[in-house]
């Protein structure tokens, strides 16, 4: 199983990204050197959005499709 999710920084805004284990993947944006350099300086992070997929190919078009919403229309997907 894939997933794609969006994580809510500190300062407010979104990160968007694809993993395979959703709990590791938030621990190590919280905790951890392996979290990406956007989301270690803007700790801590929470999950605020996730979907599930068979394959990565589906959760990377659908990474890809959220990656192009405003901060606005994200902000309608999360609710």
């Amino acid at each position: 199983m894939w997933f794609v999710y969006i994580l809510r920084c500190s300062d407010n805004s979104l990160y968007t990204w694809v993993t395979t284990d959703l709990h590791r993947r938030v621990l190590e944006h919280n905790t951890s050197e392996k979290a990406a350099k956007y989301t270690r300086m803007r700790r801590p992070v929470e999950i605020v959005y996730s979907l599930e997929f068979d394959t990565r190919i589906e959760a990377c078009k659908e990474e890809y499709r959220i990656k192009q919403l405003s901060k606005t229309q994200k902000e309608k997907l999360i609710k």
